[in-house]
This record gives C-alpha cells, structure tokens and sequence, in this order.
C-alpha cells in the first residue's frame, strides 16, 4: 500500500489545486458580471469632455470632443467620438461598434481626407489620434472578451477593492493581461493595471470623481492613462451626462461619419 501513497498524494493535491482555480475564475468572472450588470438600461448617453496630452517634459495639448452612445441588447454598445477642436483635428470621428463574441469594428473619419478608414483588428492596439488611448481601450468592456481570475482584495483610497485579473480572449489585442481594481461597495472600476504581450507593466488607468445617475447608473468624471514606459499622459474630464432614448442604429453608421453630427 505504501508504494501508492505518493501518487495518491500528488493525485489529491492536483485536484485541490484545480479546485481552487476554478473558484478563483468563477469568482472573478462574477465581480465583472456584477459590474456590467448595473450598466444595463441605460439605452443611451451624450457627454463631452476635455482631453489634455502631456508629454514626457510635462507639454500640454488641449483638444474637445463630445462622444453618444447606444446601448444594445445581447451585443456590445455603439458609439461615436467626435472632435471639436483644435482645428486641424476637428470633425474627426472615430465610430465604433463592439461586439460580445466577434472582433469589433470601428471606422476612423478623416475630414481633411474626406474619407472613412475601417481600423483593420491588426491595429487596434495602436494609439488613438496621439493619445495613451489604444482604439482598443475605447470599445465597451464586454465579459466575454476576457478570461477571469480572482486576485484578493486591498484598500485604494482608504476603500476596500476587490482585486481581478482579465485576459484578453481576443488574439490582437495589445495586453497579456489587465489588473482591475473594483470598489467592493459600489462595484464600480477604480483602477487598470495594463501590461503589454511581453508582460510588462505598460499602462495605468485611474476612474476618478464618480457620480451617480437616475439613482443606478455610475459614470468617472475624470479618466488618467498613464503610459509607464514613455512617461506620456492622458487625460479625459467629463461634463455631466445626458441619458436619452432617441438614439437609433441609424444614427450609428460609417455613412454618417461625413455628416455634421
């Protein structure tokens, strides 16, 4: 009997083991389904916002934009981001639709071109119009995107996070892995850790200055993309929110990126 004892042993803390991972990735899949969930209804949203660049030096730009979003049942929002100024980026207008299951698409409109670049899946890792945004980072975080595991838990900000990490199921997708910092009594986002294909920390992104909406509905009314290895900044302060169901599909479309919308 005794020759069986290792094995057994071994056989025993594999199982364990497996256990264990199991209920981490179920644990963490269900924080990020419990954020999601208090999104939904929300049908659609208008807001603009202050985009400030800074630089390695410490260099500021400053450009407006406004962006809508549509909500839409059993798949990914719709949005449209659009430029104000300055002048030599205004009316450019990222379009996007992002889907639960399949690559997302998105269509760039360039005025000065007058013409509509579909952004292929290869290059969505690249940076938005110069920003520490990746055209990935805009699309809307849908679950099945990503795999889950469940981290622990520690305190930002004198609140208590629980803490997740999610990997990106889509094969072009510019990150290894995200760390996600979720307040535990809100469950709302604070924090992202980004790290890029070759694991290393590339990006922070920091959710600050909540507010709530129709009593459900948290939106940040300021987001921090800090990129790590150029020492580049971005960030986008957000006016109040306006929630509407006027929207349509029709108003989300790339033939209606060369309008004036």
């Amino acid at each position: 009997m005794k020759k069986y004892l290792v094995p057994l042993l071994s056989l025993s803390l594999l199982l364990s083991s497996s256990l264990l991972a199991q209920e981490s990735q179920q644990k963490g899949q269900k924080i990020a389904q419990q954020v999601k969930d208090q999104e939904k209804g929300f049908n659609g949203t208008w807001v603009s916002a202050k985009m400030i660049l800074k630089n390695a030096a410490g260099n500021e730009s400053i450009r407006q934009l406004s962006i809508k979003t549509l909500e839409v049942e059993n798949d990914g929002d719709k949005s449209i981001i659009v430029f104000d100024t300055p002048k030599d980026i205004r009316n450019t207008k990222l379009l996007s639709w992002t889907h639960a299951l399949e690559s997302d698409e998105q269509w760039l409109y360039l005025p000065a071109l007058k013409r509509t670049k579909r952004i292929s899946s290869k290059n969505k890792s690249g940076p938005f119009v110069g920003s520490e945004f990746s055209y990935e980072d805009l699309s809307s975080q849908e679950i099945e995107k990503y795999t889950y595991q469940y981290l622990g838990e520690d305190i930002l900000d004198g609140k208590n996070q629980l803490i997740i990490e999610r990997v990106p199921t889509f094969s072009n997708s510019g990150y290894s892995k995200q760390i996600v910092w979720v307040d535990e009594k809100d469950l709302i986002f604070t924090k992202i850790d980004f790290y890029d294909q070759k694991d290393t920390h590339l990006k922070t992104l920091s959710l600050n200055n909540y507010q709530k909406y129709l009593n459900k509905f948290w939106r940040a009314h300021q987001l921090e993309m800090i990129n790590h290895q150029t020492g580049k900044s971005t960030t986008l302060n957000w006016g109040e929110y306006t929630f509407t169901n006027s929207f349509s599909d029709n108003d989300f479309t790339p033939a209606i990126l060369r309008r004036n919308i």
